[in-house]
């Protein structure tokens, strides 16, 4: 007999989709990886997935994880031209129930029961407090922040567009970057900055106020150059993990996030060992009046490869009706 599965979830952000099967223990199974831009829609890589990995035993419910605001049950993303609801999926695939949910709060969900294996000490080695708020973030093809607010019986997931606040400069150089932002797109998001795009017009910003013309052509050639020794990308590098540590500091005093703040997305963990020498942690704790208060607040890296896969999990658990 084969096996029976709880349920579908799914990761699907700007650039890939996640999905992966639950079976009746909460274990992920079935793990695969697709390439969004070789689909037209959503419901096509679920079919592919499905066909690929189910067979004839398909799930009846479903949690995916979607990067974008949710809206009565409905997602519009924020970086790929997709329109997707619960209706249509469920009229689709014959689900019983659906949930969708912003991906950042998926991973929110997950922090708390992420094994010490799976997080990388962001600084100081703290412990949190346990039924305080938690807030995940990260830097990806956008900007994603979602939190979970936490008590003795139950997690709730929050999801937020957090990437979408006003990037606030800490100096004169960052004054320099949020100018040329506004100049190219008027409103300086965080998201403007900390991306992949905004990492390459970190890049920019920081060539033209030391007068040279650059001479690396994206993101990728940023990254690949620092971890080359270059030290002009270095300093991009380090300063894109000092503007993260600042943002982070402030998300944790706006959420009350004294349960930890985590680090996640597809960039940071590519500059880990930056992240792990003190720029980061140096920002996030310069906070003025307020600096003892995120002082005490530990940091992580997330390196669970599926980590909105296991927040999916535990919600997908809460529609079964079982805690996790």
């Amino acid at each position: 007999m084969g096996v029976i599965y709880a349920g579908l979830v799914g990761d699907v952000g700007g650039t890939n989709a996640r999905f992966a099967l639950v079976d009746g223990e909460g274990h992920l199974r079935n793990t695969k990886t697709y390439i969004c831009a070789d689909y037209g829609a959503l419901d096509e890589i679920i079919e592919v997935y499905l066909a690929e990995t189910a067979g004839k035993r398909r799930p009846a419910k479903a949690v995916l994880a979607v990067a974008g605001p949710v809206v009565d049950g409905e997602i519009e993303f924020t970086n790929l031209d997709w329109q997707v609801s619960e209706t249509d999926l469920i009229a689709g695939f014959g689900f019983d129930a659906i949930k969708l949910i912003n991906d950042f709060a998926a991973q929110a969900m997950a922090a708390p029961v992420l094994a010490a294996a799976d997080l990388r000490q962001i600084g100081p080695e703290r412990r949190g407090a346990p039924t305080c708020p938690i807030v995940v973030l990260g830097a990806g093809t956008g900007f994603g922040v979602g939190a979970v607010a936490r008590s003795q019986h139950v997690d709730i997931a929050v999801a937020t567009e957090g990437g979408h606040a006003g990037f606030a400069p800490h100096d004169e150089v960052e004054a320099h970057v949020w100018r040329r932002l506004q100049g190219l797109y008027g409103r300086v998001s965080v998201e403007r900055v900390l991306s992949g795009q905004g990492l390459y017009d970190l890049y920019l910003a920081l060539e033209d106020l030391a007068g040279r013309t650059p001479e690396l052509a994206d993101e990728r050639a940023v990254v690949e150059a620092a971890d080359g020794g270059d030290p002009v990308a270095g300093a991009v590098l380090d300063r894109f993990c000092a503007i993260l540590g600042g943002v982070a500091g402030d998300l944790a005093l706006t959420h009350g996030a004294r349960g930890g703040v985590y680090v996640s997305g597809g960039i940071a963990p590519r500059m880990g060992e930056r992240l792990m020498s003190g720029g980061f942690r140096d920002r996030f704790e310069a906070k003025g009046r307020l600096s003892d208060y995120v002082r005490e607040i530990p940091t992580y890296l997330i390196t669970h490869p599926y980590a909105a896969l296991v927040g999916c999990s535990r919600e997908l658990a809460q529609l079964e009706g079982v805690r996790l």
